[in-house]
């Protein structure tokens, strides 16, 4: 087999590993963000969330083959590790950039939600940061 062929392997492997993985972590991790920002509507921030899996993969998935093909002519283990090293350090990058994108989308939606003390007043998150409302469990003298 030549050295080509294995390096296209190795970079196939390699990449969807990482954005198999990435994707995981967000789901997993981005799923309790997005209860928040859907008021505890937990259907609607799953399938919220399933939904950017999908396009995360799609956007990431068709970068990677995208950017399969090399020009360069692989006739040495070195010259495997250096095309390696480049192509995946390019999908690493374009994985960051799409996190980002994603957060900065998020950080838009997100907008504070009234949150009700222990007797039921509507607080104001303000109120909340600089403890200007009084607190319920404080024992009265």
């Amino acid at each position: 087999m030549c050295l080509t062929i294995i390096t296209y392997c190795f970079y196939l492997a390699i990449s969807v590993a990482f954005t198999v993985w990435v994707c995981h972590t967000l789901v997993r991790n981005g799923r309790v963000f997005l209860i928040h920002v859907f008021n505890d509507n937990y259907a609607l921030a799953d399938s919220v969330n399933h939904l950017l899996a999908v396009g995360f993969y799609l956007i990431n998935l068709g970068y990677i083959t995208m950017a399969l093909k090399t020009y360069e002519q692989i006739g040495t283990w070195t010259t495997v590790m250096e095309v390696l090293s480049n192509k995946i350090g390019c999908v690493l990058f374009v994985l960051g950039v799409m996190h980002f994108f994603n957060l900065g989308v998020f950080a838009c939606m997100n907008k504070p939600s009234p949150v009700k003390d222990v007797q039921g007043a509507h607080l104001d998150q303000e109120h909340l940061i600089y403890g200007t409302s009084h607190d319920p469990l404080k024992l009265k003298s």
